[in-house]
């Protein structure tokens, strides 16, 4: 096949069908679509090209760079289109957790504006301010930049619409195998599983849409996690049967079985989608009457999240996890590690006590509200300080708050074993906020203006 522009290489994935003795399942076809075979490497390719193919040529005629935040897939493919025509590109992100995703991007030239990043657990009280920013630098410079706007622009489901619902409907009709039964992807942006979708249910209503989250306080690239959801304009919940939550360590277990059962070099966001679709259709299988079928996402590479893995899993790199280690306490450790209310905690403070409350939110997220006299570690800067030695004196008190109270346990549960007296916050810092606890915030940081969303003191 001959091509002149690599736009013709972008869709027409194939629908790949998944064995049973893989799956397990008797009753239901379980088909993979492989977007991670577009040229770029995922299915962001579609998204990028349609917001930008009608007016790629006047941005450039009119001499003016695309503006937009992402954490990686739609950066890399956006970058990747402006480069073929000779376009600027400029990306202010806060996201970007994984190192290959930004060697990637600063291979492929993308102008990279990082804000300071999220901790390690997914904060939803970290200001989504890449936004606020992109509109600032707008407004300073009038007419210089076009934004794509991803999270809002209807663009983004069309693309869907148009290729990759077509192109799953196309194949199964070509196959003779009847319409989807069950559609399932993870949520990003969430313009492929509403593209994608709404074809699909045209052709049979009865069809569920099924999206796939990260459970709480889990960080899986590409797909947000429970208390993220809201925070993009293209969701909608009740388009949605289901939503499934899958944890890094069942994405990672599915992703593995995609690669060394299937030969597919899916990423952990593809494992994702497969583990909610077994976990799903597991219960469903046994009671169905006729063949049914489900289509699952798998939208990117396992070359982008190496250095993810080898954090999470050592053990597929064949490095062992240190046994004096924050990573070796276990879950039933972590479940039992002692925790404080806001309200024991608040009556500490007032006490004022030999304590110590240490937020290991993101910098951003701290500088913005906080409790007052606390102190900032972000979870990986403690991840480092625990493997070095233990930082808070034996006789102190100290209060560990993470985002949501999930990471803070495993925390809070080592340090106890090594003589401190330690505490997690129970629900994390959204609880101290929710709960209507005072908070204190800064003004600036780091030279930029912070705004304060609703619901922050």
């Amino acid at each position: 096949m001959l091509v002149k522009h690599v736009r013709e290489l972008i869709g027409h994935t194939p629908l790949f069908e998944i064995p049973e003795e893989v799956h397990g399942l008797k009753n239901i076809t379980l088909y993979a679509k492989l977007e991670l075979l577009n040229p770029f490497g995922s299915v962001k390719d579609k998204s990028a090209w349609n917001v930008l193919k009608d007016d790629i040529e006047t941005i450039k005629k009119e001499g003016k760079t695309v503006i937009e935040s992402s954490s990686g897939n739609m950066a890399k493919a956006m970058q990747l289109v402006c480069s073929v025509y000779d376009v600027p590109f400029k990306i202010v992100t806060n996201r970007i957790k994984v190192r290959e995703v930004k060697q990637i991007l600063q291979l492929v030239g993308a102008e990279v504006d990082e804000l300071p990043g999220l901790s390690e657990c997914p904060d939803p009280t970290d200001p989504n301010d890449p936004i606020t920013f992109i509109e600032q630098i707008m407004s300073a410079s009038p007419g210089k930049y076009f934004h794509t706007s991803q999270y809002t622009n209807e663009k983004n489901i069309h693309a869907h619409y148009h290729s990759t619902g077509k192109e799953i409907q196309d194949d199964l009709d070509e196959a003779g195998a009847g319409n989807v039964d069950f559609f399932v992807g993870g949520l990003g942006t969430t313009g492929s599983t509403r593209g994608a979708g709404t074809y699909l249910k045209e052709k049979n209503a009865a069809m569920k849409n099924i999206g796939v989250i990260a459970s709480k306080g889990q960080l899986l690239p590409g797909i947000r996690n429970v208390d993220e959801m809201y925070e993009v304009g293209l969701f909608r919940k009740d388009f949605y049967d289901d939503i499934v939550e899958v944890s890094m360590d069942e994405s990672i277990d599915a992703m593995l079985m995609l690669i060394r059962k299937c030969g597919i070099l899916a990423g952990p966001t593809g494992g994702g989608s497969l583990a909610a679709a077994l976990k799903y259709l597991k219960p469903i299988d046994a009671t169905l009457d006729r063949k049914h079928s489900c289509v699952f996402i798998v939208c990117d590479r396992v070359e982008w999240y190496l250095s993810y893995l080898q954090k999470n899993k050592p053990e597929l790199f064949g490095l062992s996890v240190k046994k004096d280690s924050v990573k070796a306490v276990t879950k039933d450790e972590a479940e039992a590690a002692p925790e404080v209310s806001t309200d024991e905690l608040e009556k500490w403070l007032e006490e004022k006590s030999n304590l110590q409350v240490v937020d290991m939110r993101g910098t951003l997220a701290f500088k913005t509200t906080r409790i007052k006299g606390s102190i900032n570690i972000p979870t990986d800067n403690l991840e480092d300080i625990a493997d070095m030695g233990v930082p808070f004196a034996n006789d102190q008190k100290v209060v560990l708050v993470c985002p949501t109270g999930e990471v803070s346990k495993r925390f809070a549960a080592f340090f106890k074993t090594r003589g401190v007296d330690c505490y997690s916050l129970t629900g994390g810092f959204v609880a101290w906020r929710d709960n209507g606890k005072a908070t204190e915030k800064s003004k600036a940081a780091g030279g930029r203006r912070l705004l304060v969303g609703a619901g922050q003191s």
